[in-house]
């Protein structure tokens, strides 16, 4: 689809049904192309299970309870004295 900037400013509802139905819009502006326009492809999202950070301190022992470690880490300085 073309369209021109006026278009755009005055009925932008026009090109954004374009776009929803995964058509490019070029903008034009005194008969030359300006801008493209493109509908965002959905793109799968990878599982957070794929991510390179996950499970990274499974395998430590110090952090086999989750909780406890956690709590000496909030510990405050002076609670030892």
């Amino acid at each position: 689809m073309k369209a021109t900037i006026l278009d755009m400013r005055r009925n932008p509802k026009r090109i954004l049904d374009a776009i929803k139905r995964n058509e490019s819009v070029t903008l034009t502006n005194r008969g030359s192309a300006v801008a493209r326009i493109e509908p965002i492809r959905k793109l799968e999202r990878p599982s957070m299970k794929d991510q390179e950070a996950f499970g990274m301190w499974a395998d430590r022992d110090d952090m086999a309870d989750p909780a406890a470690y956690v709590r000496a880490l909030r510990k405050g300085r002076f609670n030892a004295l």
